[in-house]
């Protein structure tokens, strides 16, 4: 493999069962989504004033993660203290061997040390001058005990002066310290979800960038369609699975949960690779690798230009791909795909036009399997029908039709309405398989699950038994009504080559026609009923001595 990634280390430790969103926080709760929009947002307002809006993240995140490192490694101590009897023991083993636990954080970096809940002995001449000064120290402390981590948390000096002044008070950084040292706000292995911290990064984007009129362009995929392609790829122990895209991961950490969850026993995890181009995302991604003890490795860099995970001069080809690329990416031209080194556009059906670059992804993705590999990826609905139905050529509609004719293509997903935070199309999944079992070669199975959704605030959201459901689908392969059906590659060809399930597959309830003497006729029964049924009335309250109207 051509790419250095960061590799954890199998063996350290007995593996444990990674926790999913049921994990406990501090105060015996649940730390939600909302719990933790919540937190973000009392952080966001501590500092607001100091900063612009879009820098907050660059304040918060790297306090998010050095909280986090201290709560888990405070749990990590504790699993010690179990082994060894007794706390100090523990400490004086850690001490020798830092390889006992994912990240060593050195005394002076610990969260109540940060806080100021516990006293710490500076050298003589070293303590701190002032808090900024303190928590950029602590960072340095980390990321020289954990080289992983350079890169990753040291990204910002909290005790910058520019013209004279600091860019954030210590005032500020206290507040922030303060509310993070809260008790109901735990960070430890079992008090957030796998890719908490990326959902955070994913809030503060949201929340403040596009707020500012900005483009944010790197948001992640909503958890409950991870969880939908994870379930549908069904990994299987020892895989490799890739994320070209990955952000900060969550797509491969999900996968590994859906594995945790289907088998007791892991005696061979999954082996995940990303690889990432922003450097927020691709720090998170790191940290979650590390933090969940997940084999494998996160490069960065942009994969369309500069694919790092490679076997001498190929791609290197993984068992399962699952990716959700920025859609309809408009930075590629002619000549990225005409030079590209490793044949990935001109052998697969063409180049992609320069006003969208997602089936360039989907090749990238198929070049990228294995000959039994199997791959989901999330992409603009328009993908599917782009040219279809109009005469001439069309770039798009002739790598559909490549991929079609080469029976590459095992599925199509239409997804609801308004998921995704920065738009409200509905995306799909395009799952592709070369090793199709032999009762679906030749076939694509569609669904259409636009109606799977429960209303949010602010999005929609697709519910668990829903996600169930659509995966349980599919993975059935049969016709359901108004929800599932199989076409055949000639039916497809037939419909010039549209993949969009919607023309398939019709969900309203069909009309029913009548014969309008029959609807004449039930009007005039109905008439008579109630003129019957007025009678009685008049009947009953003149008996009982009350005018009836018209008497």
């Amino acid at each position: 493999m051509a790419a250095t990634a960061v590799v954890s280390r199998p063996g350290r430790r007995k593996r444990e069962k990674i926790q999913d969103d049921d994990s406990m926080g501090g105060n015996g709760q649940a730390l939600d989504t909302k719990a933790m929009e919540n937190l973000l947002w009392k952080a966001a307002c501590s500092i607001r004033g100091e900063k612009d809006a879009p820098k907050f993240k660059d304040y918060i995140l790297p306090l998010f993660f050095i909280k986090r490192l201290s709560d888990v490694f405070e749990d990590e101590i504790a699993r010690l203290t179990e082994i060894y009897g007794d706390k100090e023991t523990a400490l004086a083993v850690l001490e020798a061997d830092h390889s006992l636990v994912r990240f060593y954080i050195p005394p002076e970096a610990t969260w109540p040390v940060v806080s100021g809940r516990q006293k710490f002995d500076w050298p003589e001449g070293r303590k701190p001058k002032t808090l900024g000064e303190q928590l950029t120290r602590t960072v340095r402390v980390i990321t020289n005990a954990n080289p992983t981590l350079q890169g990753v948390i040291d990204i910002v000096d909290y005790n910058e002066v520019r013209n004279g002044e600091r860019e954030i008070s210590d005032e500020a950084i206290s507040r922030l310290i303060e509310l993070l040292s809260d008790p109901k706000y735990r960070l430890g292995l079992k008090d957030v979800e796998p890719d908490f911290l990326g959902r955070a990064y994913e809030y503060l984007l949201r929340k403040f960038a596009e707020s500012q009129g900005q483009s944010a362009g790197e948001f992640f995929t909503p958890k409950e369609v991870g969880w939908l392609m994870a379930y549908l790829m069904q990994g299987k122990q020892g895989e490799e699975v890739y994320d070209p895209c990955c952000g900060s991961g969550g797509l491969l950490i999900k996968c590994e949960l859906a594995l945790n969850e289907r088998e007791k026993e892991i005696a061979r995890p999954l082996k995940l690779y990303g690889q990432e181009w922003t450097g927020s995302s691709f720090a998170i991604a790191r940290m979650n690798m590390v933090l969940h003890d997940m084999e494998g490795g996160i490069v960065r860099g942009n994969t369309m230009t500069n694919p790092k995970f490679l076997d001498d001069s190929s791609l290197k080809r993984f068992d399962i791909v699952v990716t959700n690329p920025m859609w309809n990416q408009k930075n590629f031209d002619e000549t990225t795909y005409e030079n590209d080194p490793y044949e990935r556009f001109t052998s697969r059906g063409g180049f992609a036009p320069a006003s969208s670059a997602d089936w360039a992804w989907l090749q990238h993705v198929l070049a990228s399997l294995k000959e039994t590999g199997r791959a989901a990826t999330v992409i603009d609905t328009g993908a599917a029908s782009r040219g279809s139905g109009n005469q001439g050529e069309n770039k798009e509609k002739a790598i559909r039709q490549w991929f079609v004719e080469q029976d590459a293509i095992e599925g199509v997903i239409l997804l609801p309405d308004n998921l995704f935070y920065n738009t409200t199309a509905a995306g799909i999944i395009i799952v592709l398989n070369y090793h199709k079992p032999k009762d679906r070669q030749g076939k694509v199975i569609l669904v259409n699950a636009s109606g799977e959704f429960q209303k949010g605030r602010p999005k929609n959201f697709i519910p668990d038994e829903s996600i169930k459901k659509i995966a349980s689908a599919f993975d059935a392969g049969k016709d359901v009504d108004r929800f599932v059906k199989v076409v055949t590659a000639e039916e497809i060809a037939k419909n010039d080559y549209n993949l969009s399930p919607s023309r398939y597959i019709e969900t309203a309830v069909a009309t029913e026609h009548r014969d309008v003497q029959t609807v004449i006729d039930d009007l005039a029964n109905l008439d008579t009923e109630a003129t019957r049924l007025d009678g009685e009335l008049k009947e009953i309250f003149m008996g009982l001595g009350y005018k009836w109207e018209g008497q």
